[in-house]
C-alpha cells in the first residue's frame, strides 16, 4: 500500500518522523512520498528523519513561525490561505505511483486541528485516489477546549475523507509514565500498526510468497464509504526450533509435527488477541462493517488454516460480512504480527463523551464571552450612546 503520508501538525509531523525512521530501518522507504505541514518552525526543525525539501512552514505573515496555539479557527484559515502551496508541494513530489493519500494529525490542538479538514476537503477535490486519515484525540485532562477542538475537526473531517482511523489518547495511557513519555509510546503503537498496513500489496522479499495475498484494492474496498475505523494488533515471538541430537527418534518427531498442528490455532488466537485486546479507538467490534485481517512474520510461522480460521471466527464478530485476509512472510523479524482494521465501526463511548464535552466547552466559552463583553460596557457612562 503506497500512501502519500503528510503530517499536519505537531503531532502528526512526529508519527511521520517515526515512521519514515521505522521503514528506512526496513529498506522499505523508497517508493514512500510525504510532507511535514507545520505552523510553527520549532517542531519542524526538531524532525530527525523528515528531510528538509519535504518541511513546510505555513502562516509565517500571521504567526511568525510561533504556531496557532490550541486556536484551530485560524489554524484551519491559514491552511485555506495556503492551499496552493501543499497542493504545490504535493504535486512536485508525484502521486502517479500512490495508492492513498494518508493525512495524520492530533485534533485536539490548533494546527493539524484545523488544517486537516481544509487539506482532505481539497484532495478530494482534485485527486482520483482515496484520502484517508489518522486522527489522535485528546485524553479528557487535557481539557474541554481540547475536546471542543477535536469535535470540531472530526465533524469537519469526516465530510472529505474516505476514512478516519481514530486513535484515543485517552486508552493509551501507560502507567508511571509522564504525559509526554505516553504520547511518545502512543506514536510508537500507531506506527507499529501503520508499518504492517503498509506492507499490503507491497511485493515481498525475495523468494517469499503470501499464501494469501492482500493488495491495496482489498484495503481501499475494506474503508470504503466513510465512516470511523479502529485497528487492533497483537505480536508474539517466532520461537525457533531446537535441532538436537535425539531428533531421529519418534518422539522427538511427534513433537515436531504437534508444533506444526499447533499453527493455525496460535494464529487464529493471535488474530483474536487483536481484535479483543486494545484498539486504537475502543469500541463495539460487533458495530464494525467491515474488516481486514493482515499476518506478517517469519514465513514457517505462517498458516493459511488459521488465517481461514480467524477470518470466519471474525465474520461472525463484526455487523457486516466482508472480512479479508492476508499474510506478508519477512525473514526480518522474530515475531509474528497480526493487525485486525475494523472498517465503519458506529458504537464509539469515547465519541459520545467527547461531544458531551464539547458541548460543555462550547457554553462555557459562550458564557465567558457574554460576560467580558458586559463587564468591560460596565465602564462606561450609560448616557454615551453607540454608534451602533
Amino acid at each position: 500500500m503506497r500512501f502519500f503520508v503528510i503530517g499536519f501538525g505537531q503531532a502528526g509531523g512526529k508519527i511521520l518522523d517515526l515512521f519514515i525512521e521505522n521503514e528506512r530501518m526496513r529498506g522499505a522507504d523508497t517508493r514512500m512520498r510525504s510532507l511535514a505541514v507545520n505552523t510553527a518552525r520549532t517542531d519542524l526543525m526538531g524532525l530527525k528523519n523528515v528531510a528538509m525539501k519535504d518541511r513546510i512552514l505555513i502562516g509565517q505573515t500571521i504567526v511568525k513561525g510561533h504556531g496557532v496555539g490550541t486556536d484551530n479557527r485560524l489554524g484551519a484559515k491559514i491552511a485555506q490561505e495556503e492551499i496552493e502551496t501543499i497542493l504545490n508541494a504535493i504535486d512536485e513530489r508525484g502521486t502517479h505511483e500512490i495508492d492513498a493519500f494518508l493525512i495524520i494529525s492530533g485534533l485536539g490542538g490548533g494546527t493539524g486541528s484545523g488544517g486537516s479538514p481544509v487539506l482532505a476537503k481539497y484532495l478530494s477535490e482534485m485527486y482520483s485516489e482515496p484520502v484517508y486519515a489518522i486522527g489522535i484525540l485528546p485524553a479528557p485532562e487535557e481539557g474541554k477546549l481540547y475536546s471542543l477542538n477535536a469535535a470540531r475537526s472530526m465533524i469537519s473531517m469526516l465530510k472529505y475523507v474516505d476514512n478516519l482511523i481514530l486513535v484515543d489518547n485517552g486508552a493509551w495511557k501507560f502507567e508511571g509514565l509522564s504525559l509526554k513519555e505516553s504520547f511518545s509510546k502512543i506514536n510508537e503503537e500507531i506506527v507499529r500498526r501503520l508499518a504492517v498496513l503498509a506492507r499490503a500489496g507491497e511485493p515481498v522479499e525475495e523468494g517469499l510468497v503470501g499464501e494469501m495475498v492482500v493488495d491495496s484494492s482489498e484495503v481501499i474496498n475494506t474503508l470504503r464509504g466513510g465512516g470511523i475505523s479502529s485497528i487492533g494488533y497483537a505480536t508474539s515471538k517466532a520461537e525457533e526450533r531446537k535441532k538436537g541430537r535425539f531428533s531421529f527418534f519418534k518422539k522427538k518427531e511427534q513433537e515436531l509435527e504437534e508444533i506444526e498442528n499447533d499453527k493455525p490455532l496460535k494464529i487464529a488466537s493471535l488474530v483474536r488477541r487483536a481484535a479483543l485486546g486494545r484498539l486504537t479507538i475502543p469500541c463495539n467490534i460487533r458495530s464494525a462493517e467491515r474488516a481486514l485481517v493482515l499476518i506478517a512474520g517469519p514465513p514457517d510461522h505462517l498458516d493459511r488454516k488459521g488465517l481461514e480460521k480467524a477470518k470466519l471466527w471474525l465474520e461472525d464478530q463484526i455487523a457486516g460480512v466482508e472480512v479479508r485476509a492476508g499474510d506478508y512472510p519477512t525473514r526480518k523479524t522474530k515475531h509474528v504480527a497480526a493487525l485486525v482494521l475494523l472498517a465503519n465501526v458506529t458504537e464509539i463511548p469515547r465519541v459520545k463523551e467527547l461531544q458531551r464535552l464539547a458541548a460543555e466547552a462550547k457554553e462555557e466559552v459562550e458564557i465567558a464571552e457574554r460576560s467580558r463583553i458586559e463587564k468591560t460596557l460596565a465602564l462606561f457612562d450609560e448616557d454615551i450612546e453607540p454608534l451602533i
